[in-house]
């Protein structure tokens, strides 16, 4: 039998911060109703999907690109690097529970990946990319609403050691007070230095 993945980014929009990706299989009996794009649901629905996904789901991971590595790549690299290292979590997570341990060669004929976009990361398994995946396939939409609720949360950590951005109201994004606070104190040290501000 096999298995679906969806996989999903966050962060492809702001001005600081990194990109989160996350991977996710589902199973069976998946509650598919908690589901939606997680641009959809409010913040506290998210927060009550996220800890159901992460209890019900069979695997999951999640992977990261930094803001350095987004000015060293660009944003479409970087969020396809976190998917890829968001996949290979997820595949270390699949093999501890498996009955055996597969191979990157053996895992891609029993997961198959479905991405959210137009491009495909560099993973070892079989995956097509879908535009608006996170409003079709509910694999995507759980990764999506993981990739979201994981950003979320350390940009409210680094809320606390660069308190005058804003970062917990914000995420990063290009809102109106967020420029306004770089224009007052300079770039931070979690900025996208190749991103325009104004």
């Amino acid at each position: 039998m096999n298995l679906i993945c969806g996989i999903d980014e966050a962060g492809r929009g702001p001005l600081a911060g990194p990109v989160c990706a996350a991977a996710v299989i589902l199973g069976n009996g998946f509650p598919l109703e908690l589901l939606s794009d997680s641009k959809k649901l409010s913040s506290s629905k998210r927060e009550k999907a996220q800890k159901i996904i992460l209890s019900k789901c069979l695997f999951y991971g999640i992977g990261w690109a930094s803001n350095i590595e987004i000015d060293e790549i660009n944003i479409l690299k970087a969020s396809l690097l976190a998917m890829k290292r968001a996949f290979d979590t997820m595949l270390l997570q699949y093999n501890a529970f498996s009955d055996k341990t597969f191979s990157d060669s053996q895992a891609a004929g029993k997961v198959h990946a479905i991405i959210d976009g137009l491009y495909v990361p560099d993973i070892s398994a079989p995956c097509r990319a879908v535009v608006k995946a996170d409003s079709k396939f509910p694999e995507v939409m759980a990764a999506s609403i993981l990739a979201k609720t994981a950003r979320d949360r350390i940009m409210d950590v680094y809320s606390i050691f660069y308190p005058e951005y804003g970062y917990e109201k914000h995420k990063g994004y290009p809102t109106k007070a967020h420029r306004l606070a770089i224009a007052q104190y300079g770039f931070s040290p979690i900025q996208r230095n190749t991103f325009k501000v104004k």
